[in-house]
Formats: structure tokens, C-alpha cells, sequence
């Protein structure tokens, strides 16, 4: 008796001194999903990309930003520009007035591509609040799952807007994307990357794009949708000619 007590005392002495596991917080899951993607380099350079027949250029400089969209035809060449000044048009080189409502509309588009394009990059501003869910597993694959919403404030006019990434717990890259959107009639998005590109040491990725079949399905369950085959594919997204220049 003397003995089984003896071991049990020594079991829990062994018990008690065990590590207890190391939990990553959402912070620190961005981290090093920003270290693994190395896109915090966009920071300081131009990228430039074909997207759906126009092309994008981004210029990122501590803190001063140049997002441009060009659209060429056979008549003309619009730029569309959004910039911490706001947002401005020209055709031909020529600057054109635009309606303030019009001007929201391309500002969204455009800022839309350029964000969607350099993930996670951003994903550390200010306004943005992250909150680590529970961990799932995708096809046998182990992820990290973070929602990510904004403030009002610095948040822009999508704001209201709500993310969910799938980061895997291996490389700490995001694999999959689920988001909730108001603008035009509002709707849920999943997307799977399909492609990974790296340029100069930073990854940029192509996505399947996927809607739920039955609108029902949150954003937050798209993980479980996707794998049930309760998702329709809507489109591909395929960056084309990316090139990035670092500044000195």
C-alpha cells in the first residue's frame, strides 16, 4: 500500500511538472502567417499584375500608397487611381470629374483587387480585430481558424464587412478564405487556393471561387460546406504577369 501510494505521489509530481501545450493567439498566427507569405515586403515596393483583362499597379511606401486599376480598349486607356488623397480618374492621361457615388463604387472595386492580392499583408492595420476560433481539419489537413472583422473607424467603407482564414498549422500559410459582404445585394464567398506564385521570395496565390448553394450557410460554416459539396464554384481567380520591384 505504502508502495502504491509512493507511486501515485511520484505520478503526479511527474503530471504536474508536464509543459502544458503551447496555444497560439490569433496575433500570433497572423504573424506568422505574414512571416511565412513574406508579404510584408509589398511595403516598400510597386507590384504590378493582369486581373480579368486590366492591370493593376500598387505602389507602397511607408505608409503613402498608389493603387492603380488600368482599363485599355481600342478607343481609350482609363486609370483609375486610389490614393491617400482619395480617388481620381483619367482617360488618355487626361483627368476626368466623376460623381462622388461612382467614385465610392470604383474605389471599392479597385482597393478590393489590391487587398485580396498581397493577403495576409493588412492584415495587421490597425482597425482590423482578430479572434482565433476553433481548429478544424480540411481534407485530413490540421488549420488554425481566424475571424476578422473591422472598425468603423480606418475600416472603410466595407467595414461591416466579416473574414474567416484557414491557416494551416504546418507553414502557417492560408489555404482557404471564407468572407461576408453588404456591397451590391451583399452574399458569402469561399475561396481555395489552387495556384501559389512566388516572386522575389513573396507568395501571392490564385483562388477557386466558391458561393454557398444554399444561402443559409454562414460564413463561419463554409469550412464544413466545402467538404459536404454544398458549395458551387463561381469563378477562378488567377493573377497574371505579377513583377515586383522593391524600393532602396
Amino acid at each position: 500500500m505504502r508502495t502504491f501510494i509512493l507511486s501515485l505521489f511520484v505520478l503526479l509530481i511527474l503530471t504536474s511538472c508536464k509543459p502544458e501545450k503551447n496555444v497560439l493567439t490569433a496575433q500570433q498566427i497572423i504573424d506568422k502567417s505574414l512571416e511565412a507569405s513574406q508579404t510584408p515586403k509589398v511595403a516598400q515596393a510597386e507590384l504590378s499584375f493582369d486581373f480579368r483583362g486590366r492591370t493593376y499597379i500598387a505602389n507602397r511606401n511607408n505608409g503613402t500608397f498608389s493603387l492603380f486599376r488600368i482599363t485599355r480598349n481600342d478607343q481609350d486607356t482609363i486609370s483609375d487611381i486610389l490614393s491617400n488623397k482619395g480617388f481620381s480618374r483619367s482617360i488618355n492621361n487626361k483627368p476626368v470629374q466623376v460623381p462622388d457615388s461612382m467614385a465610392i463604387r470604383y474605389s471599392e472595386s479597385v482597393n478590393s483587387v489590391h487587398y485580396f492580392s498581397v493577403l495576409p499583408f493588412g492584415l495587421n492595420d490597425a482597425a482590423v480585430n482578430k479572434k482565433l476560433l476553433e481548429e478544424v481539419a480540411i481534407k485530413g489537413k490540421e488549420y488554425y481558424k481566424v475571424q476578422v472583422t473591422f472598425d468603423q473607424e480606418g475600416g472603410g467603407v466595407d467595414f461591416e464587412d466579416v473574414f474567416v482564414y484557414w491557416i494551416s498549422k504546418e507553414d502557417f500559410k492560408i489555404d482557404y478564405l471564407a468572407y461576408l459582404f453588404h456591397v451590391n445585394g451583399g452574399g458569402k464567398r469561399f475561396r481555395e487556393v489552387r495556384k501559389e506564385h512566388l516572386i522575389n521570395g513573396v507568395r501571392f496565390v490564385d483562388y477557386n471561387n466558391y458561393k454557398p448553394k444554399d444561402t443559409s450557410i454562414d460564413v463561419f460554416s463554409m469550412d464544413k460546406a466545402f467538404e459536404n459539396d454544398e458549395l458551387e464554384k463561381v469563378s477562378e481567380i488567377n493573377l497574371e504577369n505579377i513583377e515586383l520591384t522593391f524600393f532602396n
